[in-house]
């Protein structure tokens, strides 16, 4: 079997279903011969190794452990999903402050134990957070921490299908931005349906007013209607999409879905959120969001609701004052 590289790649929290997804989908796409799995717990990371030798991927070097140590050194990319999963009746935000303080010894851990990472990719929520959290106290710089943020406009992409009866691949440039929560700004501007704007069938017989309201909605609640459905927290899709994310930093096809990205431009400061970006070898890059009037203050408003988020996370001690951020992270 043929991989895009050797050099290691560590999908933390590799135990739940989200990781061993993540896992089998790194080997499928056959992205290095070198890949450690990483879970505190020991019996279901055991049995997801088992799992995967029994797929029988030729050539794969599959390692696992508990040990915090052993599982990141020598690590050159990484997929964190090590955080406590949303549930039934939750928002992305009610796991802010205990996954708040995972994402913070997460970012120890790695200017500890692999402070040569080239890319990392936080998928646990709320991911705008705790993506914020890692990136500042791993040492790394911006362009090698991106957050889970395209779920949001692959979901608009899958409705706006289902909706006009097409597939999936006719909708293109469907997105989101901003926070990745129930603050997100779905945007209508940038996306075409069959190649006709989509803002042109809007208040139209073929897409009404109100069903593109009520649209908008199903995307933001996209997740939980996931829960609802299977009873769980999604894991297809995050563990597929994300492993994409580092596919394309390991040197594979660009991703050029929205991801979560750190911005501090002169109106969105000191924080994580979903812009037009791509992702290839030299890390994640983002352009401005370009929007209509309505979308932008839809995005603003995300965006005070992210720093909301982030100054209670400082409020509580587990992130520093902005002011004093560059004292853990020189990149910042």
């Amino acid at each position: 079997m043929k991989f895009l590289t050797d050099e290691k790649l560590v999908i933390s929290g590799a135990a739940g279903m989200i990781g061993s997804n993540m896992a089998q989908t790194a080997l499928m796409m056959g992205l290095t011969s070198n890949l450690c799995l990483y879970d505190v717990y020991m019996p279901g990371l055991e049995g997801v190794v088992e799992e995967l030798r029994h797929c029988a991927f030729p050539g794969a070097n599959i390692t696992y452990t508990d040990n915090v140590a052993e599982a990141f050194k020598d690590a050159k990319y990484m997929v964190s999903s090590g955080g406590a999963p949303r549930k039934a009746g939750m928002t992305r935000e009610d796991l802010l402050v205990g996954n708040a303080k995972i994402a913070e010894q997460l970012g120890k851990d790695i200017k500890t134990y692999c402070p040569d990472l080239k890319h990392c990719v936080i998928i646990f929520n709320p991911a705008d957070i705790t993506g914020l959290v890692t990136l500042v106290y791993s040492g790394l710089k911006p362009s090698q921490i991106t957050t889970l943020a395209a779920l949001d406009s692959t979901r608009l992409q899958s409705a706006l299908a289902k909706h006009f009866g097409l597939q999936q691949s006719q909708v293109t440039t469907a997105r989101t931005f901003g926070g990745h929560g129930e603050q997100m700004a779905v945007f209508a501007s940038t996306a075409k349906v069959d190649g006709k704007p989509l803002t042109d069938l809007i208040g139209t017989p073929a897409l009404t007013d109100e069903q593109w309201a009520q649209m908008k909605q199903d995307v933001i609640k996209g997740g939980a209607k996931i829960i609802e459905l299977r009873g769980r927290s999604s894991f297809q899709s995050p563990a597929f999409v994300s492993i994409e994310m580092i596919a394309a930093a390991m040197g594979g096809e660009k991703f050029e879905w929205p991801a979560g990205c750190y911005v501090n431009t002169e109106k969105y400061k000191n924080v994580m959120m979903a812009m037009p970006s791509t992702i290839d070898a030299t890390g994640v890059h983002y352009s401005d969001i370009k929007g209509t009037a309505d979308e932008i203050a839809s995005l603003d408003a995300s965006y005070a609701h992210l720093q909301a988020m982030r100054d209670e996370v400082i409020s509580l001690g587990v992130l520093p004052a902005v002011a004093d951020w560059k004292k853990f992270n020189s990149n910042l």
